[in-house]
């Protein structure tokens, strides 16, 4: 065991803390990373205020983590010491399920074992990347390409793969008519991603506050949701509407706007039941859909990809003693567009 440094959320709702953590010898097939910096999804703060349900407390939050290997078990093939790597969602799945043996670890039948906030199969609680090191099986590890920079590369492992996967998966690409709902820490990504897959993007977000940025980061158009024409000449339009927001949403305007046979996909996670007329899917044989994560495979084709196209996440860079003045600013969504703490300053 090796005890290292971490903030964590010693109860639900408390401010995160400075303090240690154990984490395991590394194993005959485990990698020990050295974390340099790790983002801050909103996921870290449902999880952290309980909003999800009970959680597991000490909490060290953090899924999107990109460091370096530091040491690697006597059975490791993938990884040698001084390799770039990231750690993303998860950190093992059960291997033997339909959805382990094609990739798509993230729906494993047993469920994986999430990053944090999870017990690994000794049943342990998971520590995440708010922490100076941890250790992993390398099958759980991605290779982070050279070109991307470890600090604009690590909200990809969650907000690059949450969105890139819905894009693939319902076909983004040129001809296809994409809405972004959200310019958040995924929002933002989806538009960079979407543009690159060659769709033409639109974005829908409450105000035109960040209309500029949106252009900038590739979108074609951008409309205010606030303003209900935008609904009205808007309707019809859209093959794919990503809807990143984590706060409830009037799934029925959303569906309006999509094309017969066009598909909303929700990513956004709220804590709230939503209310559905379930006309508005029966009049365009439309579909609501959802989508989690990516699997380890299609996870690294994101990573590959963004390092093809010159795609990062634009973030601001904090201290570790700032991470609760950050989550205050994100559920202002005062942040453009992912905070990542620097885990040197831990």
């Amino acid at each position: 065991m090796a005890t290292v440094a971490a903030y964590a959320a010693p109860a639900a709702k408390a401010p995160l803390e400075r303090t240690t953590i154990e984490r395991r010898p590394v194993g005959e097939f485990d990698v020990l990373i050295e974390i340099k910096y790790a983002g801050i999804c909103h996921s870290d703060i449902h999880q952290a205020n309980e909003g999800w349900g009970e959680a597991i407390f000490p909490m060290v939050p953090g899924h999107e983590i990109a460091g370096v290997v530091v040491e690697v078990g006597s059975g490791v093939t993938k990884y040698a010491v001084g390799d770039r790597v990231g750690i993303g969602c998860f950190v093992d799945s059960c291997r033997e399920c339909e959805y382990c043996k094609q990739g798509l670890e993230q729906y494993c039948v047993k469920g994986n074992i999430p990053t944090y906030n999870g017990l690994d199969k000794n049943g342990e609680p998971t520590y995440g990347g708010y922490s100076t090191h941890i250790v992993a099986d390398e099958n759980y590890v991605l290779r982070i390409p050279d070109s991307l920079s470890l600090d604009v590369a690590a909200p990809l492992l969650c907000a690059g793969i949450t969105t890139y996967s819905p894009l693939k998966h319902w076909n983004a690409g040129p001809g296809k008519k994409v809405a972004v709902v959200g310019m958040g820490g995924l929002g933002h990504m989806a538009v960079k991603i979407a543009h690159a897959l060659g769709t033409e993007v639109t974005v829908l977000s409450q105000s035109l506050r960040k209309k500029d940025d949106g252009l900038k980061l590739g979108a074609d158009h951008y409309y205010a949701t606030s303003d209900p024409k935008t609904f009205e000449s808007l309707a019809g339009t859209f093959d794919l509407v990503l809807a990143t927001v984590s706060a409830p949403m009037d799934f029925g305007a959303y569906l309006s706007l999509l094309k017969t046979d066009g598909t909303l996909v929700n990513v956004g996670a709220p804590e709230e039941p939503i209310p559905l007329n379930l006309f508005s899917l029966i009049g365009g044989r439309k579909s609501l859909a959802g989508s989690m994560i990516g699997g380890i495979p299609e996870t690294q084709e994101m990573l590959d990809f963004c390092a093809r196209h010159g795609l990062g996440a634009d973030i601001e860079l904090i201290r570790a003693d700032q991470i609760n003045e950050a989550y205050a600013r994100v559920l202002s969504s005062d942040v453009r567009y992912r905070f990542v703490i620097d885990i040197a300053t831990i």
